[in-house]
């Protein structure tokens, strides 16, 4: 897949952090994750919305260091690759320069946002991003996609990053890899750290065009197919986490299949 491109603007702190000193509050023991999925609607042999998610913990006033990658292995009875989202294309140059307004409404495929935590000195400042999830061109057979956050304040930066479906053996029906870049906040100051995030894929707030006899007809997409069948335990989300300094978590979690309450998730 094309390698990530990210567009980072200008740093927008007051001039009062700009003389930042001391430590900064970085995690002094290992971060634990936790995982989230949903399915909606939940209706075996019908069309849903994924949603997915991830938290990461650390000790009281500590910030994780920066998170680099995200492996999500989703299971066999979601056919992403099968539904109607992403029926055009985008370019990561094209999100990069102009944003997702610029791409064309059919390759949208979900949206979401993103947390994250900036160290300054003794502080942590938060900062709230919005993500647009777009279709790319498919890389070596692939579908691949594209993720464009915005973040305005305190950080102003647009960050335009990749991700690819491609196999998992079973009991999985593939896997989602994110490749997350590196986001400067102030000179000599660590690098931002995402700390959480939560996204859709679906047909939600998704509206797509046709011209059908010479006029543009709106619609909303069909989402992803899910299986006519549900596996016993139901199904079955894991995740493997990176971070800059070399260290890894894992997480799991599961959607129970309908009529069942009981719902499992794990995080280390």
């Amino acid at each position: 897949m094309e390698r990530i491109r990210a567009v980072r603007c200008a740093v927008g702190l007051l001039a009062t952090l700009t003389a930042w000193a001391g430590t900064p509050p970085t995690a002094s023991a290992k971060q634990s994750v936790r995982l989230t999925a949903t399915l909606t609607p939940e209706l075996l042999g019908h069309e849903t919305t994924v949603g997915f998610g991830f938290r990461i913990a650390t000790p009281a006033d500590h910030v994780p260091p920066p998170l680099t990658g995200v492996v999500v292995r989703y299971p066999i009875g979601l056919s992403l690759g099968l539904s109607e989202l992403g029926l055009a294309t985008c370019t990561a140059r094209t999100l990069a320069t102009a944003g997702p307004e610029s791409c064309p409404a059919n390759s949208v495929m979900g949206y979401g946002t993103a947390l994250a935590e900036i160290p300054i000195g003794p502080t942590i400042y938060e900062e709230t991003t919005q993500l647009t999830i777009v279709r790319a061109p498919n890389h070596n057979g692939g579908l691949a996609l594209l993720i464009y956050a915005n973040g305005q304040t305190p950080v102003s930066a647009h960050i335009v990053f990749g991700s690819v479906l491609l196999p998992a053996a079973p009991p999985f029906g593939g896997r989602l890899d994110l490749s997350i870049p590196l986001v400067p906040s102030l000179p000599e100051a660590p690098d931002v750290a995402v700390v959480r995030l939560n996204a859709t894929l679906g047909p939600k707030h998704l509206h797509y065009h046709e011209r059908i006899h010479g006029r543009i007809i709106n619609y909303e997409p069909k989402g992803i197919p899910l299986a006519n069948t549900c596996p016993h335990s139901g199904f079955r989300f894991t995740a493997k986490f990176a971070f800059l300094d070399g260290s890894h978590a894992a997480a799991s979690t599961t959607v129970p299949c309908p009529g069942s309450r009981i719902s499992r998730s794990n995080s280390s």
